[in-house]
């Protein structure tokens, strides 16, 4: 399953967010991929913490509470460093750094809409 992702005023953010909703998609996350564009993301639910050890390129990390509030952003995240337990957060989106926009706060809504 992918998704589109917008913010709540309709500015898209990602175009092609797959979602990793089980223990297997959740263990090997990004892991293994040499790179992604600035249009992927990977929706992590549950979480409220990531890491990225192992990994072999920087990242954005977006925490959301159940309703897709935004509650943390770690604009860019090195390789082999782990994230703040987020408690409040119910799921993480992963994207390239580039693909956040500059206005993005704290508190924003975000939304996914699945692809058909």
């Amino acid at each position: 399953m992918s998704f589109h992702c917008e913010t709540e005023n309709g500015e898209t953010i990602l175009s092609n967010v797959a979602y990793a909703n089980n223990f297997w998609l959740r263990l090997k996350g990004l892991l293994g991929k040499k790179s992604i564009t600035p249009q992927q993301g990977l929706l992590i639910e549950p979480c409220n913490s990531v890491h990225s050890l192992g990994m072999k390129f920087p990242i954005a990390v977006i925490y959301l509470s159940k309703d897709n509030q935004i509650l943390h952003v770690i604009p860019e995240m090195q390789p082999g460093k782990l994230g703040p337990l987020i408690r409040k957060s119910r799921r993480v989106l992963e994207c390239h750094p580039a693909a956040l926009p500059a206005d993005l706060k704290i508190d924003t809504h975000l939304r996914f809409i699945a692809h058909v």
